[in-house]
C-alpha cells in the first residue's frame, strides 16, 4: 500500500514528466504501428463477431430491441456509423437460415483475430512481463472465446437495463405540483450506463491481456484513462463527420467503411496508450520516471 501511495505521488507531482514518458515508450514500441494491426485486424472481426453474438442472444430477447441496444452503444465505438454497420447487420440476420457450418466457423475464427493480434501487442507494450513470465498457448488459444462470452453476457445486460431506462422514460413525476419527464434522466442514465459498461470492458481487457497478474488498481487506472480520451475523441469524431467531413464525396460507397476504421484505428491508440500509462506507472514504481525503459528490439530477418 505504501509503494503505491508513492507511485502516485510521484505521478501527482510531475504529471507533465509522466505523460512524455508514456509518450516517449509508447513511440519507442512504436505504439502507432500497433495500433493499425489491431484496427485492422478488428475491422475484419467486428461484423462476424457481432452477428454470433445476436445470433445466439436472439433466442433470449427479440432481435429487433437487440438491434435498438446495439445501435445506441455502438455509437461508444463507431461514432456517427452506427446505423449503417447495423443496417449491414440486420441484412445479414435476415439471410441467416442459409449459414453453415463452414461459414459458422468461419466467423468464430475471423471474430477471434482481433483479440489475438490485441494479445500481441500487449506483449510488446508489457514486454517487461513477458521476459519473466510467458503464458501457455493453450491460454491464449481460449483467452479470445471466453472474451466473445464475455462480451455476449455483457450486451444481453446492457439490453435489459436499456429496457428499464427507456420504460422509465416514458413516465413523469409530481414535484411541488408540476409534472416532471423523467425522459431526460432516462437519456442521462443511458449513457452514464454506456460509459460505465466501456470503463468495465477496458478495465478487464487490461486486466486479463497482459501476462502475469496484473492489479486490478493498475487495471483500472489504464480503464479510466483510456475512457476519459476515448469519450474526448469520440464527441471529436462525431462533431467532425456530421460538420466538417467531407468523406462522402472522396470515397462514395466506401465511406462507412472507411469511416469505422478510423474510429477503430483512433480507438486501438487510445487502448495502447492506455496500456502504455499502466506500464510506466509499474516502471516508476521501481525506478524515476525520468529513467527511459528500453524499447522493444525487433530481430532481423
Amino acid at each position: 500500500m505504501w509503494t503505491a501511495g508513492r507511485t502516485a505521488n510521484k505521478v501527482f507531482k510531475q504529471p507533465g514528466a509522466f505523460s512524455l514518458a508514456v509518450i516517449r515508450q509508447f513511440r519507442a514500441n512504436q505504439g502507432v504501428l500497433l495500433a493499425g494491426a489491431v484496427a485492422y485486424y478488428t475491422l475484419l472481426s467486428i461484423v462476424p463477431l457481432l452477428i454470433l453474438m445476436l445470433m445466439a442472444l436472439s433466442h433470449i430477447v427479440p432481435e429487433d430491441r437487440l438491434l435498438s441496444t446495439l445501435s445506441d452503444y455502438l455509437e461508444f465505438v463507431v461514432p456517427g456509423q452506427s446505423v449503417a454497420l447495423v443496417q449491414e447487420i440486420r441484412t445479414f440476420l435476415a439471410q441467416k437460415q442459409v449459414v453453415g457450418s463452414i461459414l459458422f466457423v468461419t466467423m468464430l475464427f475471423f471474430s477471434a483475430l482481433a483479440f489475438t493480434i490485441l494479445e500481441n501487442a500487449m506483449s510488446v507494450i508489457f514486454y517487461h512481463r513477458v521476459k519473466i513470465k510467458r503464458r501457455h498457448f493453450l491460454v491464449s488459444a481460449i483467452m479470445p472465446y471466453l472474451f466473445i462470452l464475455f462480451l455476449g453476457v455483457g450486451l444481453l445486460i446492457v439490453t435489459v437495463l436499456s429496457g428499464v431506462l427507456q420504460f422509465v422514460g416514458t413516465r413523469s413525476i409530481v414535484i411541488l405540483g408540476q409534472v416532471r419527464s423523467l425522459d431526460q434522466i432516462s437519456v442521462f442514465l443511458l449513457y452514464v450506463l454506456g460509459v460505465t459498461g466501456e470503463m468495465l470492458l477496458l478495465t478487464a481487457i487490461y486486466f486479463v491481456m497482459p501476462v502475469g497478474r496484473l492489479s486490478l488498481r493498475h487495471a483500472m487506472i489504464g480503464g479510466v484513462t483510456a475512457t476519459l480520451l476515448w469519450e474526448l475523441m469520440r464527441h471529436i469524431l462525431a462533431w467532425y463527420y456530421t460538420t466538417m467531413s467531407q468523406i462522402q464525396l472522396v470515397y462514395g460507397s466506401l465511406t462507412t467503411a472507411i469511416a469505422v476504421l478510423l474510429s477503430v484505428e483512433i480507438g486501438a491508440l487510445v487502448l495502447l496508450v492506455g496500456a502504455q500509462v499502466i506500464a510506466e506507472y509499474e516502471r516508476i514504481s521501481r525506478e524515476p520516471i525520468e529513467t527511459a525503459s528500453q524499447p522493444v528490439k525487433l530481430e532481423k530477418a
